[in-house]
């Protein structure tokens, strides 16, 4: 099975007729007695971006033959709990930019986007139970649990230059890459598959959350602001060390690795353009593609175990153009 030469789009628009019952799904759902709470709520989802974890739920459906519309809840679901992480993700990180235009904390202020997340993820609960299955309930308790452990990890991780590639893989496996795992894992979970596909697709997910995250990471010094919906460097104020950072520090000089140092533990964004040419000089940035290039392959990899379809090589698709990303 490879790669075929359809894109990302094809991959989307096979999947565009069961995402158009998922917004069904959602903006009944959304409903609520309170208006700001679907008017942050709604602000968040309609941003726009790929909504890839409801995409990989329905592709792997697809991939296992399972067609009942409890899919289109429990895509709705994870949509709902990974817009609750980024309603509390820019608040914490006090972001202003999110897709190219203001957060809904810099519109609503901090306390309604505290408040709303809560509002989704108790409303995502709520849908779980509707599937009327322990499994999907234990994949998506654990997953919600993990993905706050990794927030925390991070929250201790600010302005640490000490951190390591083990370190950073571990944030970001339970921050961003945990949500793709439960996703895909939920296809297999609904078509009553076997532990090795199931396993198959955790891991297809698992590995392209982490690609996912990588790139990210990568763009924030090979972007520019505007392609990329925020600020160049953000993560650097924030005084995160993402892997270009850990690399650049290992392959520089002791000049190079101490101006890294600095800003990292200072989260200084004054020698920004400094940074990124450092980045760009060590080959930091080339390794972190290396990097995410592993995770795709041990995606496309997992595909294998499943079977050979239309919606099983746009999965394969998805791992492989996620490495073209540019914004």
């Amino acid at each position: 099975m490879s790669a075929s030469a359809h894109s990302t789009a094809t991959v989307l628009q096979l999947v565009a007729p069961d995402m158009a019952q998922v917004d069904l799904v959602i903006a009944d759902r959304l409903a609520s007695g309170v208006p700001l709470v679907g008017q942050v709520a709604q602000y968040i989802i309609s941003a726009g971006g790929k909504r890839l974890r409801p995409v990989l739920l329905l592709l792997t459906c697809g991939a296992l033959g399972y067609n009942a519309a409890q899919r289109f809840n429990l895509a709705a679901v994870v949509e709902f709990i990974h817009t609750a992480t980024l309603l509390h993700d820019d608040v914490v990180d006090e972001s202003t930019l999110r897709r190219g235009r203001p957060t809904a904390n810099e519109n609503f202020g901090n306390p309604a986007s505290v408040l709303v997340g809560d509002f989704l993820y108790s409303r995502a609960f709520q849908m779980m139970v509707q599937a009327n299955s322990m499994r999907v309930m234990q994949t998506l308790a654990d997953a919600t649990n993990v993905i706050a452990e990794g927030e925390v990890l991070q929250l201790m991780n600010m302005h640490d230059a000490t951190l390591d590639e083990e370190g950073y893989l571990r944030v970001i496996r339970s921050k961003t890459a945990k949500l793709f795992e439960a996703s895909a894992r939920l296809g297999a979970i609904l078509a009553g598959s076997d532990d090795t596909v199931e396993q198959a697709c955790a891991e297809y997910g698992q590995a392209l959350g982490t690609a996912f995250q990588v790139i990210d990471d990568v763009l924030d010094y090979d972007g520019n602001a505007s392609e990329m919906g925020k600020n160049l460097g953000d993560d650097l104020r924030e005084g995160k060390a993402t892997l270009p950072l850990i690399l650049a520090m290992q392959r520089g000089s002791a000049a190079q690795r101490q101006t890294v140092r600095e800003a990292i533990e200072t989260g200084s964004v004054e020698r920004l353009q400094d940074i990124v040419t450092i980045v760009r000089d060590t080959g930091a940035l080339d390794a972190t593609r290396q990097a995410a290039s592993k995770e795709a392959q041990r995606a496309i990899d997992a595909v294998r175990q499943l079977p050979d379809n239309l919606y099983s090589q746009s999965m394969v698709t998805l791992a492989a153009q996620l490495l073209e990303r540019r914004t």
